[in-house]
């Protein structure tokens, strides 16, 4: 057990970021694996602005890295490209 007081809060706090980063992480992953379900093109079109700003801002915020957000974003514009 920690002895100190810093030591305490910042095992609170890392906790309650951790928390929150899993389910951004998560929301992140449920909406990418939402846009790679749909078959209209119109429709995915419609979503990739939301996403890719999703993705943006949780790379902002180090929840994924920006590499990561960025091989997601490539590869969802690919994939709405070959829709036909």
């Amino acid at each position: 057990m920690a002895n100190h007081k810093s030591s305490l809060k910042r095992i609170r706090s890392s906790a309650a970021r951790r928390l929150r980063n899993r389910y951004y992480a998560k929301t992140a992953r449920n909406a990418v694996r939402r846009l790679r379900a749909m078959t209209n093109k119109e429709e995915a079109l419609a979503q990739l602005p939301k996403v890719t700003s999703l993705l943006d801002r949780l790379a902002s915020k180090k929840t994924i890295s920006k590499n990561k957000a960025s091989n997601l974003k490539s590869k969802l514009a690919l994939y709405i490209n070959k829709l036909g």
